[in-house]
């Protein structure tokens, strides 16, 4: 269900949102738009990392020759994610895990001890609803059950915000982390959906540009059964939030992450311009709501203005 209307988002004092993410740059290549978006109209948004990305690659060859990042990246991607939340205007939160890292090869190799995605789920829980009853979010926003893409760190997040959305307002939970809420709306990001390449893709062809997403999209149309990224949980869009005005935000928050995000790479392969024509909203799946809601939505905290 994709609402394709431009409907801005209106004043939101008073409201407040909360995103949860598995490490420092995920809250800029997932959502980072409709963040800026609703701080600019008054909400208060809080990212929290789950980890702080200690076991990331250096994935900008430019970064890559600063010795800084060798010697401390754990500091460096510290330093990363505060300039991001300042070009977003967002409140920011360590969860304070230790990233479990990309497992390779086969069989895959164990994780390492102490990870993020080894911890039970109702101990890593306990800090996000401890945040939760502190910051008393209407709204939540998490990646899906395989992660939005199948990092354990990503799947790990997933199975702690929907365990602390569930119990956060429950007072025989946790009783010594503070007063019970609860939590109106969870959503999914859905920022690999599938249907929004397939339009970049035809805008970049009928803009003159080599669209980065060709293969990908003959696959995809070549057997429409299987997901354009095979890993991709089947959700469908419920909720789109135009947020074309905070693209360029967007593009400085993942440019802040300058160890993590190639310039030249994946996340601008698309011309803002041609995004913002095209495609200008960013993706959600409604997964609960303790409020009545009409589908579909452009607006996160339909129902709880």
């Amino acid at each position: 269900m994709v609402n394709h209307e431009i409907k801005k988002i209106g004043p939101s004092e008073g409201l407040r949102l909360m995103a949860i993410h598995a490490h420092p740059d995920d809250e800029s290549s997932k959502g980072a738009a409709t963040m800026a978006a609703y701080v600019e109209a008054g909400a208060e948004v809080m990212v929290v990392s789950c980890t702080g990305g200690e076991r990331g690659d250096i994935l900008n060859a430019a970064a890559g020759e600063l010795a800084h990042a060798h010697r401390d990246l754990a500091g460096v991607r510290r330093t990363e994610m505060a300039e991001a939340a300042a070009v977003l205007g967002i409140k920011h939160r360590w969860l304070g895990y230790v990233d479990s890292g990309l497992p390779e090869g086969d069989p895959l190799p164990d994780l390492p001890f102490g990870a993020f995605a080894l911890q039970p789920v109702e101990v890593a829980a306990a800090g996000v609803i401890k945040l939760i009853r502190e910051f008393r979010p209407h709204v939540i926003v998490t990646y899906d059950e395989n992660g939005g893409y199948p990092h354990p760190d990503h799947i790990h997040t997933h199975k702690v915000s929907t365990f602390a959305f569930e119990h956060a307002g429950n007072p025989e939970m946790y009783p010594e982390l503070g007063e019970p809420w609860s939590v109106g709306k969870l959503y999914y990001d859905r920022a690999f959906s599938p249907e929004r390449f397939r339009t970049l893709h035809y805008a970049m062809l009928e803009a003159g540009y080599e669209s980065p997403y060709t293969e990908r999209v003959a696959q995809w149309e070549a057997d429409e059964e299987n997901q354009m990224f095979k890993w991709v949980s089947p959700h469908t869009t419920t909720t789109q939030i135009y947020c074309a005005d905070h693209f360029s935000q967007r593009d400085q928050a993942l440019l802040a992450h300058r160890t993590q995000i190639d310039p030249e790479g994946f996340f601008f392969a698309v011309p803002e311009h041609v995004y913002a024509e095209s495609w200008p909203w960013e993706d959600y799946t409604l997964i609960s709501s303790k409020v009545p809601t009409d589908l579909p939505e452009s607006d996160l905290f339909a129902g709880l203005r």
